[in-house]
């Protein structure tokens, strides 16, 4: 009387419509952990191992844009020469890039 035939009859045919209308949910967080958040676990783990990594004469790209090398390493803070006599101090995780040997050739 008040159920209408149609919902009466998706009932009576059986099977776990939450377990289907929960599968589109699940496969989105599955997909979002594949495309998100596996890439950006495996990208800090990369940085992390580079900031760990750095040594004197390292040269480096800072995350404001300023490049140097690599003259004091502390624990927390290294001092980049940015131009001969010119030396700023900076935390170690905003070390952005580390370049490769020889890219700096006006600090000499």
């Amino acid at each position: 009387m008040f159920i209408s035939s149609a919902y009466a009859q998706a009932s009576a045919a059986g099977g776990d419509p939450g377990f289907m209308g929960l599968l589109p949910i699940v496969l989105m967080f599955v997909l979002l952990y594949f495309l998100m958040i596996r890439p950006q676990m495996k990208r800090s783990k990369e940085a992390k191992a580079m900031v760990e990594g750095l040594q004197k004469g390292d040269e480096v790209i800072t995350a404001g844009g300023v490049l140097g090398r690599i003259s004091k390493i502390g624990e927390a803070y290294l001092t980049v020469e940015i131009a001969p006599n010119t030396e700023i101090s900076i935390q170690k995780g905003a070390v952005q890039t580390l370049l490769p040997k020889g890219t700096l050739k006006t600090l000499q």
